[in-house]
């Protein structure tokens, strides 16, 4: 039996925690072998922690074999104390009427605040995967203000719309999620996210790989296919957040947990070969990859080996790459607001 690992999960009363923090138990995350110590951390509010401690409850409820033990705190000292990984969940929700410009001055100080924990407390070895948005640039503050730990080791959410674009691409050529292989949603996740298709494939029954535009183009014809990647698909992964807001009433959390465990999933147990995934990763770490200068965490296609993630080098058009450069101008202005906060 390995030893376990210590995984923190902040806004533990939470929505998406509540979906989270059983997957994680039950060996969705980290594999079938591998114990956790799960920190639930809350804001140190009666109310909250009494939440926390009903969903740890009934988290032992589920005798889950890999739960080795629980730790309920209000208090980042304890819940960051020698975590291998962070999953930074707990976040101000974007409601219907905010802007991004409005959830970072929002939970800014959040993400300052859990940056020097994770610097004061946590393993210099830790991953840090933040969810709570605006999640790239809530990444970088978490980095700016963790300066010992590897900038490698922070990176965002960006999974969410690689699935959305999976399930968006599924659906409309009926095939399972799992035959859509190697999308890739490149910059930031906001309105100017890139979702690109050119290098992926569908996975026929017969193992036979059939490019995503060709498989388009037989159901719905040419041009039909190139309207609905630069039109309804576009639009949908873009704003699909925002449309579950409109519909729900809330903002995406069985969803969001999902992603979240597929990110650290792939970190921790490494990418299929020959496969990649869309991760945000700081660009001071990217060698200049796709002409994103340093500052940043952007989402690009990644492999990961040995724990070690990569940045996929696909030749990307004119036009993608104006798309791309759009979203880091994005970002560059995001960080510009956060790192005045």
């Amino acid at each position: 039996m390995l030893s376990p690992i210590r995984v923190v999960v902040t806004g533990a009363a939470g929505q998406i925690c509540y979906s989270l923090l059983f997957r994680i138990a039950r060996g969705d995350c980290f594999g079938p072998e591998q114990p956790v110590i799960l920190h639930m951390l809350e804001v140190p509010v009666e109310v909250c922690i009494k939440r926390a401690e009903g969903v740890a409850m009934e988290l032992r409820d589920c005798a889950f074999p890999l739960l080795a033990d629980i730790v309920i705190t209000g208090d980042a000292a304890v819940g960051f104390k020698d975590v291998d990984y962070a999953f930074l969940v707990g976040a101000a929700p974007r409601k219907g009427d905010m802007t991004r410009a409005d959830l970072l001055r929002k939970n800014a100080g959040i993400f300052v605040g859990q940056g020097a924990a994770i610097e004061q407390y946590a393993k210099k070895t830790v991953k840090v995967l933040v969810v709570g948005n605006p999640a790239n640039s809530n990444a970088l503050i978490t980095s700016v203000n963790a300066p010992s730990v590897p900038r490698e080791n922070f990176t965002s959410m960006e999974r969410l719309d690689h699935n959305r674009a999976i399930g968006q691409i599924a659906t409309k050529l009926s095939v399972l999620p799992g035959q859509v292989k190697n999308i890739a949603v490149f910059g930031n996740h906001s309105a100017t996210m890139v979702p690109v298709v050119d290098f992926g494939y569908i996975l026929g029954t017969d193992g036979t790989k059939t490019p995503i535009r060709e498989a388009l183009a037989a159901v719905m014809g040419a041009d039909a296919a190139e309207k609905y990647l630069a039109g309804e698909f576009l639009t949908c992964v873009r704003t699909r957040g925002k449309a579950i807001i409109d519909a729900r009433g809330m903002s995406s959390a069985a969803s969001a947990a999902n992603a979240a465990i597929d990110h650290v999933h792939n970190w921790h147990c490494g990418t299929p070969e020959g496969e990649w995934v869309s991760m945000g990763v700081h660009t001071d770490a990217t060698n200049g990859a796709y002409g994103v200068k340093a500052g940043v965490v952007y989402s690009m296609p990644c492999r990961v080996v040995d724990g070690k993630w990569e940045v996929v080098d696909l030749p990307v058009s004119e036009a993608t790459a104006a798309l791309l450069a759009a979203s880091a101008e994005d970002l560059f202005g995001e960080r510009a607001a956060a790192l005045e906060i």
